[in-house]
């Protein structure tokens, strides 16, 4: 009776053993780490996922990443993009159909203040890799009537698009933000559960951290003098931010930057001086985040009130006041004084 105590005693002691093996193994593999560093797009990009696959997840973004590079690249004339400002037709990828619907509902909703065929405007300025110039009013006056998205004409029945002579478009304020969109699907193929993705200071948070706790963001400040406007607790989401600080030149003691209103093609200065996109869906942040700088601040409050179940934001105004909707107020913390954006009051 004894003997027969012990062995059950032991039994359970050993599967007791084996079990507490098990989770420390598993543990082991969920805190696994991998990440790697590209520059594509024109920017640097860092993408840290953990996992038992995680090596392999990274491996996958990382191609992922360098195919849509090749595919939408403006300066690239072999890319699909490329080939479409050329010959002005051409069937169209997947992936550019999924753009231009999104792009041409942006422009719709926003009343053109984001419009891919911005691209001869931006040209002319030198933000497409040309050397910086102020072009004359002549020159604005001349490509703004290549301006307008709703020229394009895409037959779905074959896939092709159609763009008028002189028209050419860009992607580039919308496709790091599809592009970790796609990553995002790619950790979920393999199983990530958590990972950061930073595509040139467009983030995109899937799931939590390995603890389980949100991720901790900064958001940039445009402000010399400081490095954050502060910090956004999230999960699951693209944080996007657009400011005219990131790129710009100066002359004459005046700076330029490169986010151009496409009713008026000159920068936009309409009291702004970053914006900041908070939404599960990384492609409408990206192109949201420009549509809303371009928009200026009334206006912006207005469309997140018109669609605050799409979107939060951070507006950082010209005269340092700092505004944050009301979806996000509770997780986001600055060293500023906040203003809380409300749906249901008037701005």
């Amino acid at each position: 009776m004894q003997k027969n105590k012990r062995q059950i005693l032991t039994a359970f002691l050993f599967i007791a053993v084996c079990i507490a093996a098990y989770f420390l193994i598993v543990r082991e593999q969920n805190n696994k780490s991998a990440s790697a560093q590209i520059f594509a797009m024109d920017t640097y990009m860092e993408l840290t996922a953990y996992g038992k696959n995680a090596e392999e997840a990274v491996g996958a973004a990382k191609e992922e990443i360098e195919r849509l590079d090749a595919l939408l690249s403006t300066g690239n004339d072999k890319s699909e993009i490329g080939q479409l400002n050329k010959n002005k037709k051409g069937q169209i990828s997947a992936d550019t159909q999924y753009l231009l619907n999104c792009s041409f509902t942006i422009y719709e909703e926003t009343d053109g203040a984001f419009d891919i065929t911005i691209y001869p405007v931006m040209r002319a300025w030198g933000f497409t890799g040309e050397e910086h110039h102020i072009p004359t009013e002549e020159e604005l006056q001349s490509l703004l009537q290549l301006v307008d998205a709703s020229s394009l004409q895409y037959d779905a029945s074959t896939q092709t698009l159609t763009l008028p002579e002189g028209v050419e478009i860009d992607f580039g304020g919308i496709a790091k933000g599809y592009t970790s969109q796609r990553v995002a699907q790619i950790m979920q193929e393999y199983d990530i559960n958590s990972a950061i993705l930073n595509l040139g200071g467009n983030v995109q948070l899937v799931g939590a951290k390995p603890d389980g706790s949100s991720w901790k963001v900064a958001i940039k400040s445009p402000d010399e003098q400081e490095e954050y406007l502060g910090v956004l607790s999230a999960q699951n989401k693209a944080i996007i931010t657009s400011g005219g600080y990131e790129r710009y030149f100066e002359e004459n003691g005046r700076k330029y930057h490169h986010i151009i209103d496409p009713k008026t093609g000159i920068p936009a200065y309409n009291g702004l001086q970053s914006v900041t996109i908070v939404s599960e869906d990384g492609t409408l942040a990206d192109g949201l985040s420009t549509a809303l700088y371009v928009m200026g601040t009334e206006s912006a409050v207005k469309f997140w009130q018109n669609h605050s179940d799409e979107f939060d934001a951070i507006l950082y105004t010209d005269d340092g006041n700092l505004y944050v909707t009301e979806g996000i107020a509770d997780t986001f913390t600055s060293s500023h004084s906040i203003t809380v954006l409300e749906k249901a009051v008037a701005f």
